[in-house]
């Protein structure tokens, strides 16, 4: 595969799905059962927002460069913003933490987390990233086999799933996947990232997932950036939640408003997935 994180790193998709991932963490470590977290596509962690990948797509500037130059962030974006900043140490935006990141920093002890990353260089830089904070461990392999085999019944598990779409079975296995999860640990919670292009493939992605999850709870969480019209381009992107915890709705609701009104004709919704 070429896809490479660094050039989307810090754009409208990532706040999205980094604000509901901090939500939802937060909501879980309220629970003080331990908590087994899964990334199945986990990139290298950290990203140079000066470097050439970054700079040549400009996606930040209207992510989170955007958020970073409010004066009072919105409510349901200030755990990622206070996120971002650490990770300057308070100084200038020129890093952005990634989903490996933000998870291993809020592990308790008990908890753990397993990063997959299939890129063997991606891998490398990851592995350096995380170094050896108590509970991680990471994976150059294939995210989905390893997050198949790695779910136990019983435990508590939340799956991050957020592949590159460069294959056209993405879409199907992240299905096949929920599907083997939950038949063996029906509790499992997903937190599925995908992007928008057009409405026939994500509406067909929704009803396979829908099929495979249930009888499953399954929350959806969309920002359209531009109609969804040209299906070459990322119109927006969705969240799909899986099993997960009462009260994530209105945060939801204002991360995707909120990043939605920097599109063109943008528009953010979050609705409960039934009957598509």
């Amino acid at each position: 595969m070429n896809y490479r994180h660094a050039f989307h790193a810090g754009n409208f998709a990532d706040l999205i799905k980094h604000a509901a991932l901090l939500r939802l963490l937060a909501s879980l470590r309220a629970d003080k059962a331990p908590l087994r977290v899964i990334d199945t596509h986990a990139g290298s962690g950290l990203y140079d927002l000066r470097g050439p990948e970054a700079t040549r797509s400009g996606e930040a500037q209207a992510g989170v460069m955007r958020l970073m130059g409010q004066a009072t962030p919105p409510a349901a974006l200030l755990a990622l913003a206070d996120e971002v900043a650490a990770a300057n140490d308070g100084g200038e935006t020129w890093l952005y933490p990634g989903s490996p990141w933000l998870i291993a920093r809020g592990l308790r002890p008990g908890d753990s987390y397993l990063a997959c990353e299939m890129q063997p260089q991606e891998h490398e830089r990851l592995a350096a990233v995380l170094g050896s904070v108590p509970g991680v461990a990471t994976l150059c392999a294939d995210g989905f086999a390893a997050a198949a085999e790695a779910v136990r019944p019983g435990q508590r598990t939340l799956i991050l799933v957020d592949p590159p779409f460069e294959k056209a079975d993405d879409y199907g296995r992240i299905a096949a996947l929920a599907g083997t999860v939950l038949a063996r640990a029906p509790k499992t919670m997903f937190l599925i990232w995908l992007p928008l292009k057009d409405l026939e493939t994500f509406d067909g992605f929704l009803r396979d997932l829908e099929d495979a999850c249930e009888p499953a709870a399954l929350l959806v969480a969309e920002v359209r950036m531009r109609p969804l019209t040209d299906p070459m381009k990322m119109n927006g992107c969705a969240l799909v939640l899986i099993n997960a915890p009462d009260g994530l709705e209105p945060v939801l609701a204002e991360a995707c408003a909120w990043v939605a009104d920097g599109g063109e004709d943008g528009r953010g919704q979050v609705w409960p997935l039934a009957g598509v």
